[in-house]
């Protein structure tokens, strides 16, 4: 069966680390997972974390904070709570097939 499962990260290190959590564990092909802002915005997620966070204070407007990041998944098997338990795993807010 074909779909696509989607998670909404809040930020781009949850959203990364969950796109080689689905390639390593579930065997999904790296060319069948996406990831894109969820909305029209360019953004890093909603809040910072890893490689966006600095050590000193950075200044003001210089990270796009305005929005989720989603991953979706093109799925062509049979069982995609897995990878769905993936995405929760990573820190996925929500998950959703579509």
């Amino acid at each position: 069966m074909e779909s696509t499962i989607i998670g909404e990260f809040d930020t781009r290190r949850g959203a990364e680390l969950a796109v080689e959590h689905v390639v390593q564990e579930c065997g999904v092909p790296r060319s069948d997972v996406f990831v894109q802002a969820a909305g029209g915005t360019n953004t890093v997620g909603t809040r910072p974390a890893g490689s966006d966070v600095k050590a000193s204070p950075a200044p003001e407007g210089r990270q796009k904070l305005e929005g989720p990041i989603e991953v979706s998944v093109d799925f062509h098997g049979d069982a995609p709570e897995k990878i769905a338990d993936v995405l929760r795993s990573a820190g996925a807010k929500s998950v959703h097939t579509r």
